[in-house]
């Protein structure tokens, strides 16, 4: 287990949402954050007040151990809390007081097959509520478990994957039920021993972009936006950012020193892609049947490649400029509206 990039990734989506660009406790937008993963108070307005994980995972005599982390409003402050059970074989649960909150988390197990087991975590909310629905915000999510994240390691056993388990354990696979939450194999893959439930829908094995400086917080939003944004920011709008939360003040002084070469790094990265197209090559464009407006036009135009691109989900995007488009110095300087993006599958190679 690369407990390192584990815990880069845990970072990430726990604070996905802790703060919204502006990054101004005065922006309306900051007075309504924490869209992901709240328990809330039992009776709390119909609200969820538990969390359940349910996965599987192979092997004669597994031990499972759990890491609940949460973020827990506590007046202008907001603190991050951590339940922590050992690994086990057996059923267990643990209370956990944290000031106005208090909470449960129960692991069980059950065999679906032959070395083959289902566990389920549940995270409840004990906390006392009055019945009074018409309290603050604030006053709720001191009592709420926020952004609610559930860690799993295994012992002497492996995880299956439930987004695309092997076929023997597929039935197994489609009887776990997860309610606000989702979980996927975290580490350096191939690796089965350790699984993030995230009210985040996530892919197997998920990564930071090594490229990015830092967390954002807002809605997994692309660096390079965020980034320029804040580097628009009046000196006002920067100097309350500067004098309010830790570490969107963080954010400011990072962002404020990128230097260009590292700002150029954000817009994208060429990640081994291998193909017969390179930067120069004219082709003639194909558009596959049922495009945008653009695939009409440009059918049959002839384009020059401008760079070929993979995405961090390894999709590869051809860029082309149009060859007799006035304004083609536009599009080498990478203007939209002057560069046009299409597959290897689409477009031919012209002598």
């Amino acid at each position: 287990m690369n407990a390192a990039l584990i815990e880069k990734i845990v970072n990430s989506v726990l604070y996905e949402g802790y703060m919204l660009y502006p990054y101004r406790n005065s922006s309306i937008k900051n007075h309504h954050r924490w869209n992901f993963g709240i328990v809330y108070p039992e009776g709390y307005n119909s609200e969820p007040s538990a969390m359940t994980t349910e996965c599987l995972v192979s092997g004669e005599k597994p031990a499972v151990a759990v890491e609940v982390r949460f973020l827990q409003s506590v007046g202008p402050e907001t603190m991050e809390r951590r339940v922590q059970i050992p690994s086990s074989p057996e059923n267990r649960s643990l209370c956990a007081s944290f000031g106005d909150l208090s909470t449960v988390v129960e692991i069980s197990s059950t065999s679906v097959g032959p070395q083959l087991s289902r566990y389920r975590i549940v995270i409840a909310n004990l906390t006392a509520w009055d019945g009074n629905d018409y309290v603050s915000r604030d006053a709720v999510l001191r009592r709420s478990l926020i952004s609610t994240h559930t860690i799993l390691t295994v012992e002497h056993g492996e995880f299956i994957s439930l987004i695309d388990p092997p076929q023997k354990f597929r039935n197994a696979a489609l009887n776990c039920t997860n309610v606000g939450t989702w979980p996927v194999l975290v580490g350096r893959e191939p690796e089965h021993d350790c699984m993030l439930s995230s009210p985040i829908i996530l892919y197997d094995y998920p990564q930071v972009a090594p490229e990015s400086a830092g967390d954002l917080f807002d809605s997994l939003e692309i660096d390079e936006i965020l980034t320029l944004r804040v580097l628009t920011l009046s000196d006002e709008e920067k100097e309350e950012m500067r004098n309010g939360d830790e570490r969107a003040r963080r954010i400011l002084e990072r962002t404020e020193s990128l230097t260009p070469e590292e700002l150029l790094t954000l817009h994208g990265k060429m990640r081994d892609v291998r193909l017969p197209l390179k930067r120069g090559d004219r082709v003639r464009l194909r558009p596959k049947p049922g495009g945008d407006v653009f695939d009409i036009v440009l059918n049959g135009r002839t384009a020059i490649v401008e760079s070929v691109e993979q995405d961090f989900e390894d999709r590869t995007h051809i860029a082309v400029i149009i060859e007799d488009d006035p304004g083609r110095d536009l599009g080498l300087m990478r203007q939209p509206g002057h560069r046009f993006f299409f597959s290897a599958e689409e477009m031919e190679l012209l002598p």
